[in-house]
C-alpha cells in the first residue's frame, strides 16, 4: 500500500507527463505488474530507461527531477497542443481520439455558454437607447455590440440627462510610437486639441507620457493629421475620415458611424500618405447605408425617444 502510494502521488505531482510503452503498470488483483514495449532512453539524463513522455514536445524523461529539469531546459509547459498540425503519413489512432475529445470539449463549452444568462440577457437598456437616440439627433450612427464583447466591456461612453450631453470614451493611437491610450469621460464639446494637449503638449503634458511620444512633441499640432477609420467597409478598402483638432469631439464624429467608441489615429503629416482619405462619393453612399440600417435596428430594439 505504500508503494502504490508513492506511486501515486509522483504521478500527481508530474504535470501533464504521461507514461510511455517502457513504464505502463496494469493493476492485475491488486498486484502492479510492469509491462516493457520500448526501450527509449531518458533524453533529460541518458542514464537510465525512460518512463515518462511529454504531451507537449515528446520528450522522454525517467523521473520527476527529469521531467522538470527539460521543461526548465526547453521552456517547455508540459501541455499538449490540441490544435497542432499533424501530416497523414504521422496521423494514427490516438490522433484521431485527440481530435475527437477536442472536438467534444468544443461541445461542451458551446453548450456551457448556451446555458449562461448572462449571454442571453437583453444586451439594451434603457440608458442606451437614450444614449443612441441622442447621438442619432447629432447625426452620428452609434452602434453598440452585445454583451461579452471586449469593446462592449471597454466602453464608458454614457449620456448625462443633466447636462444633455454625450461623454465618450475615446481610444487615441499613435502609430509613430507604437503607442496607445485611453480618454475617459471626454465632453462632447471639448475640442480635439484640448483632448491632446494632455499628451503630446511640450510642457504640460505628463512627462512619463511625454517621453513615449517623443517624436509627436517636437512638431506643432498643425504638423499632426488626426484621423479616424471608417466602419463597416471591406477589408480590401480601408478609409479614414479626416478630423479637425479645432472642433468639438461630437462635432467631428458628425454624419459618421461609431462602433461603441471612437478610435482616433494621430500621425505625422510625413506618414499621412499612407492613410487613404474616404472621398465625398463614398462618404454619400456611406451615409446612407448606415442611415437604412440604423432606422431598421431602431425599429427591431424598439427604441425610447426623447419628447425635447
Amino acid at each position: 500500500s505504500e508503494i502504490s502510494g508513492a506511486r501515486g502521488e509522483c504521478r500527481g505531482e508530474i504535470s501533464g507527463a504521461e507514461l510511455t510503452g517502457a513504464a505502463v503498470v496494469e493493476l492485475q488483483q491488486g498486484v502492479a505488474v510492469k509491462r516493457k514495449i520500448s526501450l527509449s532512453g531518458c533524453e533529460a539524463c541518458g542514464a537510465f530507461e525512460a518512463k515518462y513522455r511529454c504531451p507537449c514536445c515528446m520528450t522522454h524523461s525517467c523521473s520527476l527531477f527529469c521531467v522538470k529539469k527539460h521543461k526548465a531546459d526547453n521552456g517547455c509547459s508540459g501541455v499538449r497542443d490540441k490544435t497542432a498540425f499533424t501530416s497523414l503519413d504521422h496521423f494514427d489512432e490516438m490522433n484521431l481520439l485527440s481530435d475527437y475529445r477536442f472536438l467534444e470539449d468544443t461541445g461542451r463549452l458551446a453548450d456551457i455558454a448556451n446555458r449562461d444568462w448572462t449571454v442571453h440577457r437583453e444586451s439594451s437598456s434603457k440608458s442606451l437607447n437614450y444614449l443612441k437616440n441622442r447621438a442619432r439627433k447629432y447625426n452620428i450612427d452609434l452602434q453598440l455590440l452585445p454583451i461579452g464583447f471586449t469593446k462592449r466591456r471597454e466602453n464608458s461612453t454614457f449620456l448625462s440627462r443633466k447636462m444633455q450631453m454625450i461623454f465618450w470614451h475615446v481610444k487615441l493611437v499613435f502609430p509613430q510610437s507604437c503607442t496607445e491610450y485611453i480618454a475617459k469621460r471626454v465632453p462632447g464639446n471639448k475640442t480635439l486639441g484640448e483632448v491632446l494637449k494632455k499628451y503630446i503638449d511640450p510642457v504640460g503634458s505628463n512627462p512619463v507620457i511625454r517621453q513615449k511620444l517623443k517624436v509627436y512633441t517636437m512638431v506643432s499640432l498643425s504638423e499632426l493629421r488626426i484621423l479616424m477609420k471608417a466602419e463597416n467597409r471591406k477589408c480590401n478598402s480601408i478609409r479614414y475620415h479626416k478630423l479637425d483638432s479645432c472642433k468639438g469631439l461630437t462635432e467631428n464624429l458628425r454624419h459618421k458611424t461609431i462602433i461603441e467608441y471612437p478610435t482616433v489615429h494621430i500621425i505625422l503629416k510625413t506618414n499621412s500618405p499612407e492613410y487613404s482619405l474616404l472621398s465625398e462619393d463614398e462618404s454619400d453612399e456611406d451615409s446612407e447605408d448606415s442611415t437604412d440600417s440604423s432606422s431598421e435596428s431602431s425599429e427591431e430594439e424598439g427604441e425610447i425617444r426623447d419628447g425635447s
